[in-house]
């Protein structure tokens, strides 16, 4: 909103330094700043508020060190997170552009999910919260509205690089080869996407229908749902599992985001897209202040969040950071880099599927029940071990910064 105002004030009123606002790297920091703000600042009041209406944590005895004083810590604190995301947003985003609409969406729609989850589990003193099939019908559910604007909505779309060979007064000859031109033509729907470690860095859904003999323009929307759907449902559970421990979603998740941040400026800078010779994405620049919210509140939020906490997010926060991740690397092209990016959500979802799995096969083939990990989540695992939570957590950021590099550093090995 203070986009428009400004923009007014610098064609009619002559404001100094109010063209500032044009620039999408000034309204990001100032998302950033806004977003520690509100999440420091006015989160210990909702803190205080939380714990003066006994909304706290019930803790179930795993036998983990330190586990009984967590008892009664305020939870539900995901709401911190979500006002630290939308107010910067709507003040300094273009809030008409589609895909800051769908990134707003995306984040109040899980994060109505998962404080369903935790009211139940306060208020009705359900420890089982909101029935699992239900989380996962939200789920799909946005995973249609994404897919659906994706792939129909006009003002999403790709600028489509061509080679054309200059005319023969025009060419440059090297060694008597015509050298071609690099042009790029109007913008155009596609169903292509960024894929790592490969020559052209570019990815169309319609190639795997041709494998089966199927036509590309048919099938390839349900195909993308498929994808879209399980991407978001992935990537929320797998946050959702990974916040065990103080501080731990909430690191990795700001460290994802910074790396978000940078892919979706040079996804959205034509200079910085022909440079690096992968999708330019018309418009999708604009998701830069709304990565800077995120990483803002994430960062602000970890003030109370770190060891020892004095507020859980709940799933209230961490269902709404998994579905932002998801739907954020998808708008952006980028999903099939969330293995590499989110590998400490994947790892963390993965050890839990095996440890049940092998548990229910060992118990059904041996007639005892098998345990790979000594507890799952992984993390809980290295707790069981005798780590302290605290190096748990800083060794999980470690590793989950090399693997931001790692993904940055796929956009030029190829």
């Amino acid at each position: 909103m203070l986009y428009y105002l400004f923009t007014y004030l610098e064609q009619f009123v002559h404001i100094p330094a109010s063209g500032l606002f044009n620039y999408i790297s000034f309204r990001t920091a100032m998302a950033v700043i806004l977003s520690l703000v509100i999440t420091t600042l006015y989160g210990g009041r909702l803190i205080e508020l939380l714990r003066n209406r006994q909304i706290g944590e019930t803790v179930r005895d795993l036998g983990l060190e330190g586990e009984k004083q967590k008892q009664g810590t305020p939870t539900m604190g995901g709401l911190i997170i979500l006002g630290g995301i939308l107010i910067p947003t709507l003040l300094f985003a273009k809030i008409e552009n589609i895909y800051v609409i769908l990134m707003l969406i995306t984040t109040v729609w899980m994060g109505a999910i998962g404080f369903l989850d935790d009211y139940i589990k306060v208020f009705r003193k359900n420890k089982e919260g909101l029935a699992g099939k239900f989380k996962i019908i939200g789920q799909i559910g946005l995973g249609i509205i994404i897919a659906v604007t994706m792939h129909f909505h006009p003002d999403i779309l790709v600028r489509k690089k061509i080679m054309v060979p200059p005319t023969t007064s025009q060419a440059e000859t090297i060694g008597g080869i015509q050298k071609e031109e690099t042009i790029y033509t109007q913008d155009i729907k596609s169903t292509k996407t960024n894929i790592p470690f490969y020559k052209k860095n570019e990815f169309d859904y319609g190639r795997v229908l041709t494998i089966f003999g199927l036509p590309q323009g048919k099938f390839v929307f349900p195909l993308f749902l498929i994808v879209v759907v399980f991407i978001i449902t992935a990537v929320s559970n797998g946050a959702n599992i990974t916040d065990g421990i103080d501080g731990l979603a909430t690191g990795t998740s700001a460290i994802i985001g910074i790396t978000l941040a940078i892919l979706a400026y040079v996804s959205g800078n034509s200079i910085f897209a022909d440079y690096l010779n992968i999708m330019y994405i018309p418009n999708s620049g604009e998701l830069v202040v709304f990565a800077g919210a995120f990483v803002g509140a994430c960062v602000g939020f970890l003030w109370y969040n770190s060891y020892p906490a004095q507020v859980f997010m709940g799933d209230t926060g961490s269902l709404a950071i998994g579905g932002i991740i998801a739907a954020f690397a998808i708008m952006i092209r980028k999903e099939l880099l969330i293995p590499v990016l989110c590998g400490i959500f994947l790892v963390e979802l993965l050890s839990v599927i095996i440890q049940v799995s092998y548990f229910k096969y060992s118990k059904k083939k041996f007639g005892e029940g098998i345990r790979v990990f000594l507890m799952a989540p992984l993390h809980h695992h290295y707790q069981m071990k005798g780590y302290h939570e605290s190096k748990i957590v800083t060794r999980f950021w470690i590793v989950g910064i090399l693997l931001a590099i790692i993904t940055i550093v796929t956009l030029k090995v190829r």
